[in-house]
């Protein structure tokens, strides 16, 4: 049987696509339309192998008040991490539609046919335990990436005007990045170490008083969702950048989602994941706790504890558009948020623009040119 899914059109026999306007797989050629319902006969391949073992909810642990604890992240690994037995770097797959031959890297898992242009699907790596539970469709299509990104670099005051009118996209492409997802219980609890200044005068002296304050704060919470991108490929920060994407919109994954689109599987497994999703529950439950500590001239965490049971995961696919262009020979990535439209990245900056910001501040008749690479809420 062979590893490739393809989407022909029953009416013409064209390469199906995924549209963004409609929500539905269109033909390029003919115009037809098909519900996503009307193609899922087409993932049965991705069942013929052992799933997921089945996990259950997020179990709330005791906690005891009368002291910190260290912090303790107990996750339900029992998710599989199975390769599927793909071991070289690279593989060969064969085009159902020219029989032209299709290189990819062991990530890759939805890309075209060179040759024809036939959108394709390499079902062997999305089988069993490498089958992601959910996937949220592109809402934005390419254009709108394009306009985006001329909106983002016009809005940039100090980007040179030859990056402006000369910007050159050297490639886009429109990527489902993978995504573990971690839902969790927690307790939480915070010491701070707190003060309050108070500063006074009379006719002699001025007068400093500093009344200190040991503020304890504990609270249960509940996280769903938490993401950690599952690619190398990928950098935390950027797709970290163009977050939140709407859970609420994520339907159970359906290869055809990925028709026309490139997409790659996990290469950080779930257990390489938890370190990064330890970070950012615990960062958030601290966050959350000094939200309701009252007003004081200073707030200094001495000591916290997270004690997080029986947290599960989820595999998703989340849609990205990365573009690139070049200038002055140097790469600048941008990255677009294929559901919202958040848009992010790098620009250039002109320096001559920026002293010329500042040219006319002087002191004692001398004039100041300051000589910023970045400024910070201005870029």
């Amino acid at each position: 049987m062979s590893d490739l899914l393809d989407y022909k059109c029953p009416a013409c026999g064209g390469a199906l696509a995924f549209d963004t306007a409609t929500q539905k797989m269109k033909c390029p050629y003919c115009g037809s339309t098909y519900e996503m319902a009307q193609l899922q006969s087409k993932d049965a391949v991705l069942d013929r192998q052992p799933g997921y073992p089945q996990q259950g909810a997020p179990q709330q642990g005791a906690y005891p008040q009368d002291q910190l604890q260290p912090d303790q992240f107990d996750w339900n690994t029992g998710y599989a991490q199975g390769w599927n037995g793909e071991d070289a770097n690279m593989s060969v797959f064969v085009c159902n539609s020219c029989g032209g031959e299709i290189v990819g890297d062991q990530n890759t898992v939805a890309t075209s046919c060179p040759y024809c242009g036939n959108p394709v699907v390499m079902s062997g790596r999305l089988s069993g335990m490498l089958k992601p539970n959910y996937v949220i469709p592109f809402k934005l299509d390419k254009n709108a990436a394009k306009a985006k990104l001329k909106e983002y670099v016009s809005s940039k005051k100090f980007a040179p005007n030859a990056f402006k009118s000369n910007n050159k996209l050297e490639e886009i492409m429109g990527l489902y990045v993978p995504f573990w997802l971690f839902d969790s219980n927690i307790n939480a609890e915070v010491h701070y170490e707190a003060t309050n200044v108070r500063t006074w005068r009379d006719s002699k002296r001025e007068y400093t008083e500093t009344s200190y304050y040991d503020v304890y704060r504990s609270g249960n919470m509940s996280f769903a969702n938490i993401p950690v991108d599952g690619s190398t490929k990928m950098p935390d920060d950027l797709m970290e950048s163009i977050e939140p994407f709407n859970f609420n919109e994520a339907v159970n994954f359906q290869t055809a989602y990925l028709a026309g689109y490139l997409a790659d599987k996990y290469d950080v497994d779930m257990q390489s994941s938890i370190p990064r999703a330890n970070e950012r529950i615990k960062q958030s439950a601290e966050d959350t706790l000094r939200t309701t500590v009252g007003t004081y001239t200073t707030v200094r965490p001495r000591a916290s504890s997270v004690q997080l049971v029986n947290g599960i995961s989820k595999y998703a696919l989340y849609p990205v558009w990365i573009l690139n262009t070049k200038y002055n020979g140097e790469k600048y990535t941008f990255a677009m948020n294929g559901q919202t439209g958040k848009f992010v990245g790098d620009i250039p900056v002109d320096k001559g623009k920026i002293a010329a910001l500042f040219a006319g501040i002087s002191v004692g008749g001398t004039a100041i040119i300051f000589a910023v690479g970045r400024l910070l809420g201005l870029l």
